[in-house]
């Protein structure tokens, strides 16, 4: 689903992404991990094309996508949760997500199979985003970003700062998502690529791994073989 080759990502002087090669394929869990500061949420932002790279190749779907728009890649079918969330904090939930089916036609309705990933977003609807507590605001950036429909989903840390519950809730919507996708949205399973800090949730959902360190892979795997890879102590702080 998502190939990529070889890139390389400068700010100003700095040499942020060296040499990054990998595949996010349907039905899988990738995780990368790695210590703050190292090059991750650039990677992420740099598939979006929210930040141009320098050199190599992105792939989605066959096609190569690394001159196109961000809105062009999400109209093929990649979803982006920035970490933060970034919802609407004055719109409602229901408008927040709405604008997840920002480029479909007007009206398109909310898809239902939402409701039922997150049922509390159905009990808020007419409240605003800013009044949800952080859980329930990762939520509806989840459910935004599910709404038109993607195979790909990429997710940066979406458990920070989230009470447990909701990480479990959360875990099992990506597991889900992953094996059979949303019925009635999109077709078939998800590629899912999460970034992670809280290491055994990454490890919990991992499929394959990725370890990055000053921009560049420096260990890469089945989800399985984490523990036997010693990755818990790869990016230990």
């Amino acid at each position: 689903m998502l190939t990529v080759k070889n890139i390389h990502q400068y700010y100003g002087g700095s040499h942020i992404l060296r040499d990054v090669s990998f595949t996010a394929t349907p039905g899988k869990v990738t995780v990368l991990l790695g210590r703050n500061g190292v090059g991750k949420t650039t990677l992420l932002k740099s598939l979006m094309g929210l930040v141009p790279i320098k050199s190599g190749s992105i792939e989605f779907d066959g096609q190569p996508i690394q001159k196109r728009t961000p809105y062009d890649r999400a109209r093929a079918g990649m979803g982006f949760v920035p970490q933060g969330r970034e919802i609407f904090a004055r719109l409602t939930v229901e408008e927040n997500l709405r604008m997840g089916l920002a480029y479909k036609s007007g009206g398109t309705p909310i898809p239902a199979e939402l409701y039922e990933l997150f049922p509390v977003l159905k009990q808020m609807l007419h409240r605003r985003g800013g009044d949800l507590s952080g859980g329930q605001q990762q939520q509806l950036a989840i459910a935004r970003a599910l709404a038109a429909g993607p195979r790909l989903l990429i997710l940066d840390e979406p458990t920070e700062g989230i009470q447990p519950n909701i990480i479990k809730d959360i875990g099992r919507v990506i597991r889900r998502l992953a094996d059979t996708g949303l019925p009635g949205v999109g077709a078939g399973p998800m590629s899912i690529l999460l970034v992670e800090q809280y290491y055994d949730f990454a490890e919990e959902l991992a499929d394959d791994y990725l370890v990055m360190e000053r921009g560049e892979f420096v260990a890469r795997g089945e989800g399985k073989d984490m523990q036997a890879d010693g990755v818990r102590q790869m990016v230990a702080i």
